[in-house]
C-alpha cells in the first residue's frame, strides 16, 4: 500500500506509462500501443 496519495499517484503514472509505451501486444503486431498508433498514423499520412 502506498504511504501517501503522492506515492499512489506516482505508481499509477508509472503503470500508465508502462501500459502505453512498453507493453508488447501481440494483437498489435508485437508493438506497444503507442508504437502501433505512430506507425499507423505515419502510414495514413503518407497515403
Amino acid at each position: 500500500m502506498p504511504d501517501s496519495i503522492y506515492a499512489l499517484e506516482a505508481g499509477v503514472h508509472d503503470y500508465i506509462n508502462y501500459y502505453n509505451h512498453e507493453r508488447i501486444k501481440l494483437g498489435l503486431q508485437g508493438l506497444s500501443p503507442v508504437a502501433f498508433r505512430l506507425r499507423s498514423t505515419a502510414r495514413s499520412a503518407g497515403s
